[in-house]
């Protein structure tokens, strides 16, 4: 029977277990979905260990049970966390370490696999993927079965971050930053046609609003308890109605509507079939995307006025001065300049500190900038999305060692980050001293 088209909600408040249960068993089961190999890949969502960031363990630890009782031989759990950190410290404060240790599964921290090359046609340009995937995914793709379990959470850049999103984890973090703008979506649907899930289980647990990465501060205002799983075998589908579930026009996300394009699953709600449906209806959200904006009052932000890419620079930045004001107690006093073609009268007048965000604002000011306010009094962050050099730059205009922003403390982080560069990891985090 073919499962295109078709979407699950399971309503989690009659228990973790049940409802991933509930989720497989609709589409066949272990039986249906296991391959020759017997192997499970689960690709969380962990981009940093910051709460409601990440995957619910305990809906982990159900899909790794439900496996494992049924059969499965190797249950893989594995992710490469956004830039400005490192696999190893998220899955050990996120306790994914423990969990997998406990329940008997293999805990991968893909910065610290190989890369290969992978060509996205319509961008025509080159990824580095991880070789661990692309050996396991895509190279042998009929032995193994892949399981995408993504957050359900918005997203300041891209709107939503569902499964097609998480599969960026497999792309090592020097290839994310360039394009990281409005070219992204394309990048997202383009991998997209190289891979998809088996099966996708969105944890529903909670939902993010107002962005993907809150403030602990603003919690209250950011969390929206949910209660629900999402589930399907085809992925575009699973996604189209978990947008559609938070409030959002599945045709105005735009890295959903073009991976409708490619042909590979189903995108037209009107097309697709709801299990349980009542639950999308009586627990249907009206979230945004959009931040709360809660800025120190002395930051001076000066937008471009020919380029200042929401999904780049713009987002980016704001983000990461929202989370170090609010929960690290960042200070302002300073001016940041974000996107291309700054007014030239409100630059002139800078005479203070300064940060520059994205290529553009770096090629149009940093040498008349660095020059007339001196080297110290600047700090740049070249690149679309350069999460390590934003991180460090804001933090040294803020007060704040990127080190404080580590939930394990600052030696516990230094031995984590000493034992993933031994395994050879390839994240890029912030000069620390």
């Amino acid at each position: 029977m073919s499962t295109k088209g078709i979407v699950m909600f399971a309503d989690l408040q009659q228990g973790v277990e049940q409802s991933v249960e509930q989720v497989f068993e609709h589409f066949g089961g272990a039986a249906a979905l296991l391959k020759s190999s017997g192997d499970v890949y689960l690709k969380v969502n962990a981009v940093d260990s910051r709460e409601y960031c990440y995957t619910d363990p305990a809906v982990i630890a159900a899909v790794i049970g439900y496996f494992k009782e049924r059969g499965a031989k190797n249950i893989f759990v594995m992710e490469n966390c956004t830039q400005g950190n490192f696999t190893r410290m998220v899955f050990q404060e996120t306790g994914i370490f423990r969990l997998c240790r406990e329940l008997g599964a293999k805990a991968v921290c893909l910065d610290e696999t190989g890369c290969v090359p992978v060509f996205l046609k319509n961008l025509e340009t080159f990824v580095d993927f991880s070789d661990f995937v692309h050996d396991r995914l895509i190279r042998n793709r009929e032995e193994n079965l892949y399981i995408s379990l993504p957050k359900l959470k918005t997203h300041s850049m891209t709107k939503v971050t569902l499964s097609i999103k998480n599969q960026f984890g497999f792309v090592h973090q020097a290839s994310r930053i360039p394009d990281h703008n409005w070219r992204i979506h394309q990048k997202f649907a383009d991998i997209f046609s190289v891979i998809q899930p088996d099966f996708v289980l969105i944890d529903g647990t909670i939902a993010t609003n107002h962005g993907h990465y809150i403030a602990r501060k603003n919690q209250k205002e950011c969390i929206v308890k949910t209660d629900v799983l999402i589930g399907g075998a085809d992925a575009l589908a699973v996604d189209t109605m978990a947008a559609a579930f938070m409030g959002f026009d599945p045709a105005q996300v735009e890295h959903i509507a073009l991976s409708a394009k490619t042909g590979i699953g189903q995108g037209n709600p009107e097309n697709i079939v709801l299990v349980n449906g009542e639950l999308f209806e009586t627990r249907r959200q009206k979230l945004t995307h959009k931040l709360l904006g809660r800025f120190p009052e002395d930051i001076d932000m000066i937008y471009g006025q020919e380029k200042c890419c929401v999904e780049g620079c713009l987002s980016n930045t704001q983000t990461l001065v929202e989370i170090i004001h609010c929960d690290h107690g960042g200070k302002g006093g300073f001016t940041i300049i974000m996107g291309k073609g700054a007014d030239p009268a409100l630059v002139n007048a800078i005479s203070g500190r300064v940060h520059l965000s994205g290529n553009c604002a770096v090629a149009d000011w940093a040498g008349m900038l660095t020059q007339k306010l001196g080297k110290d009094n600047v700090t740049l962050s070249p690149g679309c999305n350069n999460l390590s050099l934003c991180i460090y730059g804001l933090c040294k205009q803020m007060g704040v060692n990127p080190l404080q922003m580590a939930s394990s403390g600052i030696f516990a982080g230094m031995r984590l980050l000493a034992s993933a560069k031994a395994r050879g990891s390839k994240a890029l985090i912030p000069p620390l001293f």
